[in-house]
């Protein structure tokens, strides 16, 4: 596999995405939830971040999104607009 800028990887609860790659270096962003976007930011060798990443699953970009939609959630509709669609 080929670590490539904006990759995001899951280890356990931890999200880590790629937010630079050089030949040598790995910036990445240590998130709780990928989508709020909030974490902390580290340098390390390539060689650390693939340790630190050894097990993790790589997540695409539906496996994000499906990750921030909790199953719980119900849409409330308006009830007048629900009332007009079936008139």
């Amino acid at each position: 596999m080929k670590l490539e800028q904006g990759q995001i990887w899951k280890q356990g609860a931890d999200y880590y995405r790629i937010v630079h790659w050089s030949r040598m270096a790995i910036q990445y962003k240590l998130m709780g939830n990928p989508v709020s976007k909030i974490g902390t930011v580290h340098d390390v060798s390539k060689k650390e971040f693939c340790r630190l990443i050894k097990g993790a699953e790589l997540m695409s970009a539906t496996g994000v999104a499906a990750t921030t939609v909790p199953e719980e959630v119900e849409v409330e509709l308006n009830p007048e607009a629900e009332a007009e669609e079936l008139a």
